[in-house]
């Protein structure tokens, strides 16, 4: 088995570093990831000018660009072809990608560009700012890309997991889950710079609104692995019949 490893917190964040070591126990692992933090980069491009890579070990790849740059890279010609891997892996993410996260989440836009390429692949993140236990995350993470690689689950479909921070023994289990809500995101944060000019920070992501069972919140909240199937076809087909109706007028024509 081949693995490609990437993330949104960069190349030399513990939690890939952490992710890389277990999954090395069962495949052949290439990390392509970040030179920094670019955690909130979705599935940003970069295109108005080039993306440079580093070599940092024969396997480590430090890319000057984003989560998808680097898968990107990787799978339309930086990796040879008898390097394509069976599986994009992406993670392992300091702080949870729960609810609405996912539309800005650089660790989940790795694994959607891993499928849009192509190739099954599956994100995974922590919950906290300042994990404790990426141990569990890195075997929770290793069980899992086992399980996926035997028993590949439907094309357009990735896997976001989330992952309690506590010690393995203490995990309840793992679930399937749904997307939870956030309530409206904190206020924007405004302030000047030293030399006057105007700065502004985004404001924290909004607490809970459907934490419910069955949802990611709620699993996350009670020591449980969340796993949470994500399709790429944002098509709402339930509504197109009454699209067709809407725009109806505008399609006929006086006789």
């Amino acid at each position: 088995m081949k693995i490609l490893i990437s993330n949104d917190d960069g190349v030399h964040a513990p939690g890939i570093g952490v992710l890389a070591k277990a999954l090395a126990q069962i495949a052949e692992v290439t990390v392509i990831a970040p030179d920094r933090d670019r955690s909130g980069a979705s599935n940003s491009l970069t295109l108005e000018h080039p993306v440079r890579i580093r070599y940092l070990d024969k396997k480590i790849i430090s890319v000057q660009g984003t989560p998808t740059d680097c898968v990107h890279l990787a799978l339309t010609g930086l990796l040879a072809q008898d390097e394509i891997p069976d599986l994009v892996v992406s993670g392992i993410n300091a702080g949870s990608n729960l609810g609405e996260d996912v539309f800005y989440s650089g660790t989940v836009a790795a694994a959607m560009e891993g499928r849009f390429l192509g190739v099954p692949s599956i994100a995974f993140s922590i919950d906290g700012c300042e994990p404790a236990h990426y141990s569990t995350a890195a075997e929770v993470a290793k069980q899992l890309v086992q399980l996926l690689y035997e028993k590949p689950i439907a094309e357009k479909t990735i896997l976001n997991v989330n992952i309690p921070d506590v010690a393995f023994a203490d995990l309840n289990g793992f679930t399937v889950t749904r997307l939870g809500t956030r309530h409206k995101a904190d206020k924007l944060m405004s302030g000047k710079d030293p030399r006057g000019h105007a700065i502004y920070w985004i404001g924290a992501s909004g607490k809970e609104a459907n934490a419910g069972e069955g949802t990611d919140f709620y699993a996350l909240g009670r020591q449980q692995v969340s796993i949470t199937p994500l399709q790429l076809d944002l098509t709402h087909y339930a509504v197109c019949e009454q699209l067709v109706h809407w725009i109806a007028p505008h399609n006929s024509h006086d006789s």
